[in-house]
C-alpha cells in the first residue's frame, strides 16, 4: 500500500519509493539518508501537527510533517 511518509502510525514502516521536493531539499535529505530504496519507521508523532520522529538504520531524525508528505512510502507489513 503507498502513502505519504506523514501518514505512518508509531511502529509502522514503510519503503521509500519517490521523494518529490525541490533538488536543494532533496540532497539535504540524501544527506541524512532519506533515499529511495531505504527503509524508514515512524517512531512519534509530535502533537499539534509537530515534527515527526523517524528511524533509518539506526539513525532517528526529526523531520518536518510539510517534508514528511511529500515522501512516498510503500507500507512494510
Amino acid at each position: 500500500m503507498h502513502t505519504s511518509l506523514d501518514h505512518l502510525f508509531p511502529s509502522q514502516t514503510g519503503t521509500i519509493e519517490t521523494i518529490d521536493v525541490s533538488p536543494e531539499l532533496g540532497r539535504r535529505m540524501a544527506a541524512l539518508g532519506l533515499r529511495p530504496g531505504r527503509r524508514v519507521e515512524m517512531v512519534r508523532a509530535a502533537p499539534l501537527r509537530g515534527p515527526l520522529q523517524i528511524r533509518i538504520g539506526h539513525t532517528e531524525i526529526m523531520i518536518r510533517r510539510v517534508d514528511a508528505a511529500k515522501i512516498n512510502v510503500n507500507l512494510v507489513a
